[in-house]
This record gives C-alpha cells, structure tokens and sequence, in this order.
C-alpha cells in the first residue's frame, strides 16, 4: 500500500512516531531542504498539519536521509533484527495483523533455530553436499564474526559488534558471496537469539519510523516506499516476485546449479528449489552474474545468454548497457519502475474478471496465492485488497503452473500463438478503462509509458483521444453531454470539443489540450479560440456559464494571465485532478456532479474531493 494511502487511513496518533523521524531529519539540514520548505510554507503546525499528499512529497525528499538514518538504527539495534526486516519485506505482509505478524515472527525464530541445526551437522558431515569450498568461505566468516562479538569479553566489555565491525563483516559476507540466509544463519550459530514480546517488536519498529500500526484496527502497515528501503538495506536488489519470475524462466539444470551453490536441497521439484532459492536470499545480481552460466563461459557468452533471458523470455526489448555489470543494474531499475508503477497494464475492471474466471477454472488458487503472499485473508482473488498489497495481474500469472495455464487458456478462448502471459494480458485488457487510468498520460502525449502500460495509439490520434476521454468523464460525472447541440454550433472555423448542458438551459463549453511540455502556455491562442466559441453560441441564444480548459498542467504565466481576464469566466484543471474528481465522485453520494464547484480560476481538486466526502 502506498504511503499517502497509509496516511490518509490513520488518525494523528497512529502517524506521530513517523511525522517525528521525518521532522528530525528535516531539521538538521537535508539536500533538498528549499523544496521541503515550499510545501511547508503554508503550514502552519508544521509537517503535522500537511496533508496526506505533501507529507508522502516530502518523504521522497528525504529519500536517501532516511535511508542513511535506518543503516544507523538498524546497527545500533541487537541483529535479530534481521528476521523482522525479512519479514516486513516479503511480497504480501505489507498489511498484518498483529497476531498474524506474531505468528511470522514465531516461525520465523523457529524455522532459524532448526535450520542453524542442520546447517551444523552439515557442516561436521564430511559426505554433505556441501562442498569443501564452500565450508571454507563459512568458516572464515564464521570465524571473523566469532571474533568481532567475543572480543569486547577480553576488556572486560559486554559483547557485541560496532559497526565499524559491522561494516567489515559486510564486505566479507559478499565477497565470499554468501547468502542472505546463509549470513543469517551463520550469524544465529554466535549471536543468541532472544525472543522479544510482540508488541515491543512492534513499538520498535513503529518508533523508529519503519512502520505504522493502527490500534483501532490492531494492523500493521508497511508502506510500499519503506518496503524499498528495508530491501536497499538488505542489499536484496529485485521483489522476491521479479526473482520468482526470472528463475521460473531458466531451464531446471540452471536451477539445479545454483541450488547447488546455495546448500539447497537438490531432492526438491523444481517449482519448490525454485521458492528455496528465494528464501535463501539468494543475490539477483549475483545470479546473473555467475550463476546462471556454465562455468567456463566467457563475457561474451554470459552477455548473449542475459540478452536472450530478457529479450525472449522477459519480453523487455533493448536493455540498455554496454557491460554485463550495466545491463544487469539496468534490469533492476526495469522492475524497480515497475513495482512503482500504479499501472497494472490491464484496466481493474479487466483484473476483477481474470481473477473471477481464474477462480473458477483454478479453485486451489486461492489458496496459494494466500499461501505464497502469506495473507490472511481467507478470499484473497479481489482486485482491490491484491493492489493494496501491490500485487498486479502479472505477479498472479506467474503463479500459475504450466499445465494449469494452458488449460485456463483453452477454456477461455485466450489467443494461443505466442507468449501465453501477454496473450492473456491482452484479452482481459479492457480498453476503454484502461485508456481512462492512463488519462493523464495522454494529455501528457507520453507514448513510451503509454506503451508499457499495454496501450498501443499513434501520436497524431491522442488529441482526439484525449477529447473522447474527457467527454467520457463528464458524463460518468452525471453531466448532459450534448453532442446533437454541440454539432449543430459549430462551423469549419470554431469546433469546440466539449458542450455540457445544464438543466437551466445554460451550458458549460470544454476546451482539451494535450502537451509534451511541463506547463501549457498558449494564452494569447486558446483565450482567441474559446472567445469565439462563446461568440458563437451566444449568437444562437444561448448564455455561456464557465468555460473549462482540461491540460496536463498550466505554466505560472498562463495561469496569471487567466486571473486577469474577466471576460471569458474561464477555470483551470488538470487531467489527474479531473481524474481524481471523477475517482472521489464514484464513491460519493451524489449521482450528478454539482457543476457549482468548478469556480475558481484554477480548481483545486483536494478541495472539491473534500466537498464530495461530506
């Protein structure tokens, strides 16, 4: 769940550890302090009272403060830590209870306390599939980190490791290319594992700013930017789901291979070396810097092979990068933007459907995307609450088996040439609404993102593209969009894009511009145009009420030169603020948008929302 979605939930209280951190780090100065204090100027307590919106702005701020103040807290903290922080960043425990987080956490310490078990009668057993190597890069770190902790009990100090110590153990653990699990384990065998009452595990976390907890609800909430913090400070570069989707693509001996490197049970199924893989921790970089090559395979090879994964498998054309270490850190940026990306490259009416029909098709699903999410909700296949846990139509897909997809294909009549998961993209696409999530896009003329986002239109075709979403918008607002009046108005010389009647018999006229450019700034043409268009439709008796300009966003002088105008009774609004009007009317009371709230110059649509909620 995103962070302005977790504040606006949460009442003052809930918010205040967080609200602290990021006003502490506010004081001592951060790189991007001007910005900070433009969107603080009209507060007047503070981050405090800023909304939902802006404190959400200033923590992507504040970004990479915060990220150097959890490496602090983090060491400063006893390392059991490390079972929380894997925790809170696995795929589906972003929201929790707090008995089901109890219940993780119990597990967890368990699931370790056996694990460090095996792990040393493996150790001692000279016929383990551990190879000698191997056991020598875990003695050397166990060695070192034995040392690091005891060696305070020589001077007569409580042990423990600085993190200066730290900091070294570090670089060895990735020298030595152990790991996540690995570490852990290795680090559980010295350092004693005491298991702390839930809710002070709770309050440590909520003090220090890493998480949100309702008491009201008694849920846990981890916002999707945090989530990416915690996996940066675990070096786990990628979601475990890109992980599990790019393993899922190799062939079983490449998985065979790193199961090997990795102590991972080679008597597993494919599918279940493949989840161990995950849990390990197991570096993505690492993987397809060394692991997934034959041994003796040169740079060249290794570059064709990470080519052909992403182009062919992945689908991702022209992955930039000269070198392997370039093309993979642009592979990670690649998913990155994805995770980030609200788009779900199908429409949610599109996701509600596919997720219906894979019910009924696949009635075990349920039950392992609740199990592999780790959700506690007992339904799970609900488009809204799987967004919420940022889970996307793809991430379901690549869940499904082989044989189970291809049935699920055939049944539904899903185009078969080809790959089976785009395909299937494709047919639960939804158009229409896809096209109106992407509203903002199109104004902007951004056909890159467009494209990701699974929509295909020519760029001569997004001005009237942009009209007809517009014009689809107004009348889902409860609006008389009067087509027959509009045609009957307009001439070869004046066509005005959009005609609301109102029930007086006044109307509203709708201009729309589309702009690559940040602010739209054609004064002197578009105040010519629409004077016309009231010229002409006054001619026809006809009173003109507001005229409307839709853009994707208007540069300082465009606005100053509208408040100076008197004449034309014209406002102001951006496609994502009319976006957001439209998302806030569909959950209000009324069934006709009250068109008296469009009277400012330029419309601010955090104001109309509120007017909406009452």
């Amino acid at each position: 769940m995103k962070l302005e979605k977790i504040l606006e939930r949460l009442n003052s209280i809930d918010k205040n550890n967080f609200i602290k951190v990021i006003d502490n780090i506010i004081s001592q100065n951060p790189k991007n302090i001007k910005e900070i204090d433009k969107i603080l100027s009209s507060a007047d307590k503070g981050l405090k009272s800023v909304d939902s919106q802006n404190v959400t702005k200033v923590f992507s701020l504040i970004e990479k403060e915060f990220f150097e103040y959890l490496k602090c807290e983090f060491q400063d903290t006893s390392s059991q830590l490390d079972i929380l922080v894997d925790i809170l960043i696995k795929d589906g425990n972003c929201i929790m209870k707090q008995d089901w987080f109890s219940r993780l956490y119990d597990n967890e310490i368990k699931h370790i306390k056996t694990k460090i078990k095996h792990t040393n009668q493996e150790f001692q057993n000279e016929k383990s599939d551990i190879s000698d190597d191997r056991k020598r890069d875990y003695r050397i770190y166990k060695a070192c980190l034995n040392t690091a902790y005891k060696n305070d009990l020589e001077n007569n100090r409580d042990a423990k490791i600085t993190s200066d110590e730290l900091s070294i153990i570090l670089t060895l653990s990735n020298e030595l290319d152990l790991s996540q699990e690995e570490v852990k384990l290795i680090n559980y065998s010295i350092l004693p594992i005491k298991k702390l009452d839930i809710m002070e595990v709770i309050n440590n976390l909520k003090n220090i700013g890493v998480i949100f907890y309702s008491k009201k609800e008694n849920t846990i909430f981890v916002a999707d930017e945090m989530v990416r913090l915690l996996r940066k400070l675990r070096n786990k570069e990628v979601a475990d789901k890109f992980l599990r989707r790019t393993l899922r693509l190799l062939r079983e001996p490449v998985v065979n291979q790193i199961s090997r490197k990795h102590n991972i049970d080679r008597n597993l199924s494919y599918l279940e070396k493949i989840e161990e893989i995950i849990n390990e921790g197991v570096s993505f970089k690492g993987l397809l810097m060394n692991d997934i090559y034959k041994k003796d395979a040169n740079l060249t090879e290794k570059k064709k092979a990470l080519n052909e994964l992403c182009e062919k498998k992945l689908n991702i054309d022209n992955l930039r990068g000269s070198t392997l270490d370039g093309k993979i850190d642009n592979l990670i940026a690649y998913f990155e933007n994805v995770e980030k990306d609200e788009n779900i490259n199908i429409s949610f009416d599109g996701f509600e459907k596919l997720l219906t029909e894979l019910n009924t098709s696949l009635p075990k699903l349920n039950t392992q995307i609740r199990k592999q999410f780790e959700i506690q909700d007992e339904f799970v296949l609900k488009a809204e609450l799987l967004l919420d846990y940022n889970i996307k139509p793809r991430d379901i897909l690549d869940l499904i088996a082989k044989d189970d997809f291809k049935k699920f294909i055939q049944k539904n009549d899903i185009k078969q040439r080809g790959d089976d998961t785009l395909n299937t993209l494709e047919h639960y696409k939804d158009a229409e609404n896809l096209y109106l999530e992407n509203y903002d896009k199109v104004a902007y003329r951004d056909l890159n993102t467009l494209k990701e986002n699974g929509i295909s239109v020519k760029e001569s075709e997004l001005g009237i593209k942009f009209e007809e979403l517009t014009r689809t918008i107004f009348s889902e607002l409860g609006f008389n969009v009067d087509e027959d009046l509009r045609k009957s108005l307009n001439t070869k010389k004046d066509l005005i894009d959009i005609l609301i009647h109102l029930d007086n018999g006044d109307v509203i006229i709708v201009e729309c511009k589309t702009s690559k450019e940040k602010g739209y700034n054609k004064f002197s043409t578009v105040s010519r145009q629409l004077k016309s268009y009231k010229s002409v439709t006054e001619k026809n008796g006809i009173r003109v009420s507001k005229i409307l300009l839709i853009a994707p966003e208007f540069s300082d002088d465009f606005i100053t030169d509208c408040e100076m105008n008197f004449e034309l009774n014209l406002s102001l609004l951006t496609a994502s603020g009319l976006s957001k009007i439209l998302d806030a009317f569909k959950d209000s009371k009324y069934t006709e948008f009250p068109h008296v709230l469009f009277r400012d110059v330029v419309i601010n649509e955090d104001r109309i929302i509120k007017a909406l909620s009452k």
